[in-house]
């Protein structure tokens, strides 16, 4: 039989977890929903969400949105284009933990690696063909043809990329168990912040050569 020491440091053990699936999480909603007031945002910046439209004010179509009703245009580098609706493009979607995007790939094109720090994502492919993949924390390669109407889980923060290997356009949606999953995209992180990333990182991060760096620089210089 477990000591009260050894009992008490499970329980400190599963408190700790439970914080920590509490922060990795958005807040359970107080009330039955908030529709974000995108307006008081311009004077105050929303934390955690948008402050709530008043209740007398809130009508039906602040629970309707055609944000991703349409194509974007792929004529881009990557032959790809994302629209989304979160909260600041759907305020229905305010406290409520989720959120979509729709995205367009021309033949070949490439969602590049990428990741969503505050959301898991599960896609579902409406057009087409789209192999989807992500790397687990070990380095392990995940991957698969996706098809049309198949799905593919995406775990939260983890390094993921689309890539149409179909023969025509591709299209599929992306869902989100966060309002804001937010994106990191190592290529830009690097390559594209402004002040710029400090040479001697870069160098020494992929073993190559100041003008290899600067070369990589010029590409991204446009994003």
């Amino acid at each position: 039989m477990a000591s009260a020491a050894t009992r008490f440091l499970l329980l400190r053990a599963m408190l700790l977890a439970a914080a920590i699936a509490g922060v990795l999480s958005d807040p359970t909603p107080l009330q039955d929903f908030c529709v974000g007031d995108l307006q008081a945002a311009t004077t105050s910046p929303p934390v955690d969400g948008f402050a709530c439209k008043p209740q007398a004010s809130v009508v039906d179509d602040d629970f309707f949105s055609t944000a991703i009703a349409a194509a974007a245009s792929t004529n881009n580098p990557f032959g790809v284009n994302s629209t989304r609706a979160t909260a600041s493009t759907f305020p229905g979607l305010n406290t409520l933990g989720v959120s979509i995007t729709r995205v367009d790939m021309a033949p070949g094109g490439l969602n590049p690696p990428h990741s969503h720090p505050r959301a898991s994502e599960l896609v579902m492919v409406l057009k087409g063909e789209v192999t989807v993949g992500f790397t687990s924390s070990v380095n392990r390669l995940y991957s698969k043809v996706v098809r049309e109407n198949e799905l593919f889980i995406v775990p939260r923060g983890l390094q993921h990329f689309q890539l149409n290997t179909g023969a025509g356009d591709a299209m599929f949606v992306a869902m989100f168990d966060s309002q804001s999953p937010g994106v990191v995209t190592p290529t830009f992180a690097m390559f594209a912040t402004k002040p710029a990333m400090p040479m001697e990182v870069l160098t020494k991060t992929f073993l190559t050569s100041e003008d290899e760096v600067t070369a990589m620089r010029s590409k991204f210089a446009g994003f």
